[in-house]
Order: C-alpha cells, then structure tokens, then sequence
C-alpha cells in the first residue's frame, strides 16, 4: 500500500549512480525470474513469450538485463542515455531502461496480435519498474523517444522494436 501510495512521475534527478545492488533489485522487480524451476517471471507475458527485453543504460555503456541468470551483457560501450529522450532528464538519470519487443519470440501469432501483446507487457514491466522505485525512495519516469536513432545506435535487429523508456534515479 505505501508503495502504491508513493507511486508517482519523476522528472527531476540526481545524477548518483543507484548502486549494484539497488540495480540488481530493480532488475528483478522489472522482469527477473521468480519461479525458477518453470522460469517463471514477475511479470505477465502473453502466450508465456517473454518477448520484452529490458535494455540498460548507464554512463558507462548499454546493457540487456538477462533474466535467467540475473546479469547484465554488455552491448555497446557508449553512454546512451541522451538519445533515449529529447528532454534533459534523460541525461542526468544515472538508469534509462529501454524495454524492446522480440517479435520473433511469438509463435503463431498475427503480427498484429503481437504488437499488442508486447504493448501488454511492457507495460506491465514499467509498472513494475514504477512500484519498485516508489518503495526504494527512488523516481522515476516512463517516457516517449526517437525510437529510430536509438534503435540504429542499440543495432537492433529486424524483428525488435522499442516500445517505451523509462529512466531510474535518485529524485532532486
């Protein structure tokens, strides 16, 4: 209750790094694996696809979370985070998570299917985002973005697509 309580858009953040713990945390919150032995995770997913990628970006470079094992792979080594919003906190908040759709992770279903589906889920995961940052005293701010130069600096492959930003950080 206090986290739903708490739960609010941030805008304004200080540029402190989270911590790899408060980071690990808000992975796990966001997509990680809570029933491992059916691989399970906190969030919903239609048809079980798992299709949403949370990618992360910090000052010292791109990252995708990856749920299974809990760790972070590196993909690029440039600091992102400016090109995932044309406003100023995208470049302040020490955390711009990018959550992308792997359409090729739906099996027989109508493209038009899954586009709504990883709409679904991903928002299901910035809600879960949202939740975390409200009970860790954290802010944070789900947001619209120039999907095509990311996409093109992230080297996102054909059948993934970006469906929203949320940046994660200490409030001002």
């Amino acid at each position: 209750m206090q986290a739903l309580e708490q739960r609010r858009t941030t805008r304004e953040f200080k540029p402190d790094a989270l911590g790899d713990q408060m980071l690990s945390d808000l992975l796990w919150a966001a997509c990680g694996v809570n029933r491992p032995g059916e691989g399970k995770r906190t969030v919903p997913t239609a048809k079980n696809a798992q299709e949403i990628d949370v990618y992360v970006a910090l000052v010292e470079g791109l990252y995708r979370y990856e749920a299974e094992t809990h760790r972070l792979r590196q993909v690029a080594r440039e600091d992102l985070r400016g090109l995932t919003s044309g406003q100023e906190f995208a470049r302040v908040a020490p955390v711009a998570l990018v959550l992308v759709a792997d359409f090729a992770r739906f099996k027989d279903t109508a493209e038009a299917d899954a586009q709504r589906y990883a709409v679904f889920d991903a928002g299901a995961i910035a809600q879960n985002i949202s939740l975390y940052c409200a009970a860790a005293g954290l802010g944070t701010v789900v947001h619209e973005l120039p999907r095509e130069p990311l996409a093109r600096a992230m080297q996102l492959g054909e059948r993934q697509s970006i469906i929203m930003a949320q940046a994660v950080g200490w409030p001002k």
